[in-house]
């Protein structure tokens, strides 16, 4: 068994005597900082390694389980190391032999269990292992049918993901309807219709005798949960396990990680609550953020030295998240750059999109003059519908580019079928869905109706929308060609167009082996550039407009502060106040950037429902202290915990807090949330009360520099605070209608 697990050529005892060579161990350590040093001689578990962007989370624990081989605590045969893609399994195997730990098995979750569940189905069920499907959606298609349900090609994709989600999830296909109403989830069509797809697509594979990627995961679980023996030798084969990007992890992964470490390995997991970017996916950072809650006695080292970004780019990082609401945010590292000081990030408003990529495409060209290479420049964007506009602009300056997650707009295949459909069109004499049709655009639209292109986009996410985006914008070079042929007086027709497609087409089909990366800003995690644009950031884009609940309008948020931490010195962010040339300039910038970006308010304490919650005026941002890293007041060292940096001073350094201005407060808290009907917490939290006590403000701007006394709170609470701090005896400071005003507001961090 042992063989087949690890891989070795002989057989192997993991209770026996070898041991590597404890020699040069010692030198694993050096270059490592005191926190990645932490790390790497903390050979014990359990330990949770909280890293923020660029603070070098991967050698840390490579380091880790280096030292630990070399010193003859582990055994590499034991050792099994879990990430989430093939590529970042590889880098580790990769950085693990050039440290001297041949044998450490770094794999993805679904390869490791795959291995297993070869080895061991013929033991535990008998017969050959069910075949794995390569891909789903023809079964989800097939499923639909016997359903009788009409499913375009393009809502498949979307069908599968909703599979997917339910099954990490664990999510059975009677419980998805209530699943989705609980979680707020946008479904791709009634959810009712989805369940009965769900079902039969499980039924399906059990009368094919195959299984899916998920349901790898899932029987090995069950087979460890059901058979102690196979359980115990699992267990017996790996008594040291790693898990890399530990935020991401699906209650399914969970699941299959607590039946390995059940029998005392010792576990080591990594990860940052401000990078959870994948919720949609069913990943969650609850199990993250409550490890030390699960593992009482776990070892826990924070990484916060960021060697790869500027401190002018981390600043704006760090600010991104002091504004941050909900959970994760409470746990949010502060990062301390590493770097010499370089360029403050700049900001760009725009009238339209065109404009925004044509600015974009001239400055990253005098970066190229500049000596900057064109793979060290990226431009990133929240959906791949937007990558059309950009990949002309690049072209028309004769700058090579890469697209990164996803193809070419050329090469995507509604665009594709609408080019043959427009050439079909344009050959025809007289073609009926285009005769009514006066203008060149409404002749676009009318042939992609008959593709399901619609005036209006459809509404959530997933692949019919980015269908929509892709034909939307052939409607739109459509509108620009006309716009452009009238102004310079020449006449324009179908036929013309379509030459004018061919053309792009063939420009960016160019290879281009040293170019500009594009990509969206998810495909850019675990990415880094000299130099990134971050663009089309208004309102709508990001947060995307189907961002309708608190929790989704604050993983927007973490995305934006993913593309911020691409960045090593250059960071350029832009939107644009219109779609099209001409058009209303009705858009503004994202809500984010409210309170960073010179000449904007302060953002304010949260937004619902996805709606705005921005409060502008440059009154108002005088009034709130600049945020950047928060530092003990008594020693000096920088704080990271969200109760440490409310009270401004390390949770072990002496407190100077005043007791009966402290009870004075919350008495007077009680008062207020009895008044309200709601929870004390709502007025203010303990903590913040405890760090107004403990430095107590003698005014306003004072008052505003504590940490949970946002600009709505200071006006609605900030006289009679400062009225407790001077002595005085209140007996009614807040009338109903300011109370009313604070019910139901988002809980602050504790």
């Amino acid at each position: 068994m042992q063989e087949e697990l690890s891989g070795m050529s002989g057989p192997y005892d993991p209770y026996g005597s070898y041991a590597a060579a404890p020699a040069g161990a010692d030198a694993v350590l050096a270059g490592l900082d005191p926190e990645q040093r932490a790390v790497a001689t903390a050979l014990t578990g359990p330990v949770c390694v909280l890293a923020g962007a660029g603070t070098g989370k991967t050698r840390a624990i490579t380091h880790r389980i280096a030292y630990g081989v070399r010193s003859g605590v582990y055994q590499p045969q034991q050792v099994l190391a879990v990430t989430f893609t093939a590529r970042a399994a590889g880098e580790m195997r990769g950085r693990l032999r050039q440290l001297g730990a041949d044998g450490v098995q770094a794999r993805t979750f679904h390869s490791a269990a795959l291995r297993q569940l070869q080895y061991f189905w013929p033991r535990a069920v008998g017969g050959e292992v069910p075949r794995l499907l390569e891909r789903k959606v023809q079964l989800v298609a097939e499923a639909a049918a016997r359903t009788g349900l009409r499913v375009q090609r393009t809502e498949l994709r979307d069908l599968t993901g909703e599979i997917e989600w339910c099954k990490v999830t664990q999510i059975v296909p009677d419980d998805y309807p209530a699943a989705v109403a609980k979680t707020g989830r946008e479904a791709p069509r009634d959810p009712a219709e989805i369940a009965r797809v769900y079902a039969t697509y499980e039924q399906t594979k059990r009368d094919r005798g195959v299984i899916d990627f998920e349901d790898v995961l899932l029987l090995t679980a069950a087979i460890l949960e059901d058979r102690p023996e196979i359980a115990e030798r699992v267990r017996a084969q790996y008594r040291h396990i790693t898990v890399d990007e530990y935020q991401d992890v699906s209650p399914l992964q969970q699941r299959l990680l607590d039946q390995w470490t059940a029998g005392g390995a010792s576990l080591c997991v990594v990860g940052d609550a401000s990078q959870t970017i994948y919720s949609f996916t069913g990943a969650t950072p609850e199990y993250l953020l409550h490890f030390r809650t699960r593992h009482p006695d776990a070892t826990v080292v924070k990484l916060v030295r960021d060697y790869r970004s500027s401190p002018q780019v981390v600043h704006l990082a760090n600010g991104l998240l002091a504004q941050a609401r909900g959970q994760a945010a409470q746990h949010r590292l502060e990062l301390v750059s590493q770097r010499e000081a370089g360029p403050e990030p700049e900001y760009a408003e725009y009238p339209d999109e065109p404009t925004e990529a044509e600015s974009t495409a001239h400055r990253i060209r005098k970066l190229l003059d500049s000596g900057v290479r064109a793979s060290e420049i990226a431009v990133l964007f929240r959906t791949n519908g937007q990558s059309e506009v950009y990949e002309q602009a690049l072209s028309d300056l004769g700058l090579p580019y890469q697209l990164k997650g996803a193809e070419r707009f050329f090469e995507r295949p509604e665009v594709r079928e609408a080019g043959v459909l427009l050439k079909g069109a344009a050959r025809a004499a007289s073609d009926p869905l285009t005769a009514d049709e006066p203008d060149l655009a409404g002749q676009v639209r009318a042939v992609l109706a008959t593709r399901g292109f619609t005036a209006t986009p459809p509404a959530g996410s997933g692949a019919v929308r980015e269908r929509w985006e892709s034909l939307a914008a052939l409607v739109r070079l459509a509108e620009e060609f006309e716009a452009g042929r009238r102004s310079a007086g020449e006449s324009t027709d179908l036929a013309a167009y379509v030459a004018e497609l061919d053309a792009r087409a063939a420009a960016q089909h160019a290879p281009a082996v040293e170019g500009v990366t594009l990509a969206s800003l998810h495909a850019a995690k675990g990415l880094e550039w000299d130099a990134v644009f971050l663009v089309g950031l208004s309102e709508g884009t990001l947060p995307i407009i189907y961002a309708k609940t608190d929790e989704q309008v604050e993983e927007e948020r973490r995305l934006l502060y993913v593309g911020v931490t691409r960045a090593r010195q250059h960071l350029m962010l832009s939107w644009a106040l219109s779609r099209s040339p001409g058009g209303r300039a009705s858009r503004r910038p994202t809500r984010f950037l409210d309170g960073l970006r010179p000449g904007s308010g302060t953002a304010r304490a949260g937004s619902r429902g996805g709606r705005g919650g921005v409060e502008h005026g440059e009154a108002r941002a005088s009034r709130r202290a600049p945020r950047g890293p928060v530092t003990c007041r008594v020693c000096g060292r920088t704080l990271t915990e969200a109760v440490e940096r409310k009270l401004r001073r390390c949770e072990g350094c002496p407190s100077s807090m005043d007791e009966a201005l402290y009870e004075r407060l919350r008495a007077w808290r009680a008062a207020q949330a009895k008044k309200q009907g709601a929870p004390a917490y709502v007025v203010f939290t303990d903590a913040t009360l405890m760090a107004i006590a403990e430095d107590v403000p003698a005014d306003e701007r004072e008052l505003s520099r504590i940490s949970g006394v946002g600009a709505m709170k200071l006006d609605k609470y900030g006289a009679a605070v400062l009225s407790l701090c001077a002595g005085e005896e209140l007996v009614d400071v807040v009338s109903d209608e300011t109370a009313d005003g604070l019910v139901g507001e988002p809980t602050e961090p504790a």
